[in-house]
């Protein structure tokens, strides 16, 4: 019986390992010489491979299905096949020298494809890009992406506005999860980290067919970082110094992988003292300190590619209010805030003979605690303290392939439920839940693509009656908010040259728990806010022209855009005072923003190292009553030259760049704002990847704010007290990875 049993474990065993499918190839230049050290990678398998001295590389323990390969190195052109491994196993690439940033996959899209195959217009960028050009904060890289800016208070707290609108308009993804975080708030960030980021995309326009309320105004999708290649072991340790701030970053992760099996871990710690503007003074308070842990696990067959992922993130943060007492501490004073966010997702793809279903399964828990005072109580209650529990779920059916039509079935759906514990109450204790389905499909011919969908969601929101210790009453409400949104895009080649793409989308946005209810003080943006339970959801339309043109040495894009949205939710002055803040009411009225950005990149020959990029972006807000909207981002001319060089042996991505951003005036302001005036920053930057053997040593080193010019954005939330930004910044970071 033991031998029967040894022997049909020894059958199956073999029939397992004769059932796993290999891929392999080779990888050469255009000269037919091999190319060493290519990164060969499938994205929603999570594994990967480089080439060896001959260009060869070998991936094993693959699914019976249809997957995108994408081979990558430094100084050539990035190349994406898709194969059908149940009839294939070998697939080879001949790379091209890079004259332009590669193309990437889209992944926040739903069918991934190519940046220059993809019928809506995304922007990526990788965390490397965002730190070459000397971004202090995450927030701070993504805003120097045409189209996307930050409404900031300091240098520590920043949320993104994409081309005008801002909070709940604009919905976050991390981990594949919506990030729930009471983001009605603009006086506390993201909480999130770029050591746990590889790259950004960013989806200008509504996105609600994609992926519900909240992404009226777009979406930024993070995606998180990428496990080691199959059967290899990497140590990263980062460290960053800012000046200004006397700041310190420290990172420390490793990723090891097999073939099966994947594992990441990853911490940072930071700290910053008060921030010092062009005369030397320091803004109190604007201190701030930020711990983050996030670990990752990986498991993939033939049949199932499943990724496990938990990510802690605390940050106590200053609310500065005025230049004051001048100190380079980093202990934390008050009023402050002490805000955690633990997210843990898990996605998991299953692979069916001509289809497969993807899956993202998530729970995030946010606690947002305002401090204003000393209390002699060893625990004191805060000033105001909300906690946040979401349970999510998101399930897409890849349904079957019909010659050039792709087409994808989902559901997505949201449990939320949130709880008020403070001193003071400025919203009630309530339950969301959230259900939406689409379809959408891809058509493809030629130079033509077609892409479209419809989109059911549903809404509903219950609170329970709160009175708070000053008799404010948050009578208990029961809301519904239905919606249907559709979207169609089209991409094509005119005059044999222009990558053109036309996209047309119908989105909405349920007002949120703080517009509807709330009755108090919010200490963070000091002021008394009343909600209004009889807000309706808003509805936009807008349009979408991306034209682009490429040649060897020559590029040029103009994207322009006009957004009409109805109902628009806004909350305005009333002039009136109650414990001591003024008071402002939610209202609702139609209004419209419109604009675009627009510029070129040379790159001449034959000094193939140099470039020179320019860019200019505009937003334009409106109401219905011919009044401007608040906070609508200044234009913005942004011109850098750049030179690059690659020594392939031990030299990487070496650079040196200098930037002028231009800001214009603002004076296209909302009733209770301010012009702004114009100013020029200078940035300047160098860095670069130096290869020691087995270890790879990158560093970069920028200075922010070269001529130490004083400022104020029109976005700085520190503008009503004339203070200005943030001054001079010398930006050093290393990162050794072995």
């Amino acid at each position: 019986m033991k031998n029967f049993i040894l022997i049909l474990f020894i059958g199956l065993s073999s029939l397992y390992i004769q059932a796993q499918n290999n891929l392999s190839g080779k990888v050469t230049d255009n000269n037919n010489k091999p190319l060493s050290n290519v990164d060969v990678y499938i994205g929603e398998l999570h594994k990967g491979t480089s080439t060896n001295e001959n260009g060869e590389y070998f991936i094993t323990n693959l699914p019976n299905t249809t997957v995108s390969v994408t081979a990558s190195f430094i100084g050539f052109q990035k190349q994406t096949k898709t194969i059908d491994i149940s009839l294939h196993n070998t697939l080879n690439f001949v790379l091209n020298e890079a004259v332009f940033k590669m193309d990437e996959v889209i992944i926040s899209t739903p069918f991934n494809k190519l940046q220059s195959e993809n019928v809506m217009k995304v922007e990526r960028a990788s965390i490397q890009q965002l730190k070459n050009k000397g971004a202090a904060t995450l927030i701070e890289g993504i805003s120097s992406i045409p189209g996307v800016s930050q409404v900031s208070t300091g240098v520590g707290i920043g949320k993104p506005v994409i081309r005008g609108l801002r909070g709940n308009r604009v919905l976050v993804y991390s981990q594949g999860l919506r990030l729930e975080n009471q983001q009605f708030g603009e006086e506390h960030g993201l909480g999130i980290n770029e050591s746990s980021i590889e790259s950004v995309e960013v989806i200008k326009g509504p996105a609600s067919l994609l992926y519900g309320s909240d992404a009226l105004g777009g979406v930024l999708f993070f995606n998180p970082l990428r496990f080691a290649d199959d059967n290899t072991f990497k140590l990263d340790i980062n460290q960053k110094y800012l000046s200004n701030t006397e700041g310190s970053s420290t990172s420390f992760g490793f990723r090891k992988s097999y073939e099966s099996w994947k594992f990441l871990v990853n911490s940072t710690y930071q700290s910053h003292s008060d921030y010092k503007i062009p005369s030397k003074l320091r803004v109190t308070n604007s201190r701030f300190k930020e711990t983050v842990f996030n670990t990752g696990i990986n498991y993939n067959n033939k049949l199932v590619s499943s990724t496990l992922r938990l990510n802690f993130n605390n940050t106590i943060i200053g609310i500065p209010e005025e230049i004051g007492l001048q100190t380079s501490t980093k202990t934390h004073t008050y009023p402050y805030q002490d805000l955690t966010n633990k997210m843990i997702s898990l996605n998991t793809i299953i692979f069916l003979p001509n289809s497969k279903i993807i899956s993202t399964f998530g729970y995030t828990f946010n606690d947002r605690k305002e401090i204003e005072e000393p209390n002699t109580i060893a625990n004191p209650l805060p000033a105001l303290h909300l906690k946040l529990k979401t349970y999510s779920y998101d399930v897409k059916w890849h349904l079957p392939k019909l010659k050039n039509f792709e087409s994808i079935l989902g559901v997505q759906g949201m449990h939320q439920k949130n709880k008020t514990l403070g001193i003071d109450v400025l919203i009630p204790n309530a339950q969301t839940n959230d259900f939406g389905v689409f379809l959408t499909g891809n058509y493809t011919q030629n130079e033509n693509s077609f892409q479209g969908g419809l989109r059911f969601d549903n809404r509903n929101l219950a609170t329970q009656k709160n009175v708070d210790t000053e008799n404010h009453v948050f009578n208990a409400i029961r809301k519904s908010f239905k919606n249907i949104t559709a979207s169609f895009g089209y991409k094509t080649t005119l005059f044999g040259a222009v990558t053109s793409r036309f996209n047309f989308a119908a989105g909405f946005r349920a007002p949120n728990l703080a517009e509807l209810t709330s009755n108090g003080v919010h200490e963070g943006s000091n002021r008394y806010e009343i909600g209004n339970n009889n807000l309706q959801s808003e509805h936009n339309f807008q349009s979408d022209v991306a034209l682009e043109y490429k040649s060897t040495h020559f590029e040029i894009f103009a994207n322009g855009f006009y957004n009409n949205i109805n109902k628009y939710i806004y909350i305005t002055p009333t002039g009136a005072m109650l414990n001591n803040n003024y008071v402002y009411n939610y209202v609702q009225n139609n209004a419209e923003l419109y604009g675009g950005e627009f510029g070129f990149h040379i790159h001449p020959h034959p000094v193939d190292w140099l470039h020179f990029n320019s860019s200019y972006e505009m937003v334009i807000g409106k109401q219905s009553n011919g009044t401007y909207l608040p906070l609508i981002p200044a234009n913005k001319l942004t011109n850098t030259l750049r030179v690059e060089l690659n020594e392939k042996n031990w030299l990487q991505n070496a650079f040196t760049a200098i930037t002028l951003e231009s800001h214009f005036k603002q004076n296209k302001i909302g009733d209770f704002e301010t012009p702004t005036n114009q100013y020029n920053l200078i940035n300047i930057g160098i860095g670069g990847i130096i290869k020691l053997k087995k270890i790879d040593f990158s560093f970069n080193f920028n200075v922010n704010n070269l001529a130490n010019i004083s400022y104020v954005s029109h976005l700085s939330r520190l503008k009503v007290d004339g203070i200005p930004n943030i001054g001079r910044n010398f930006i050093t970071s290393v990162k050794f990875s072995i």
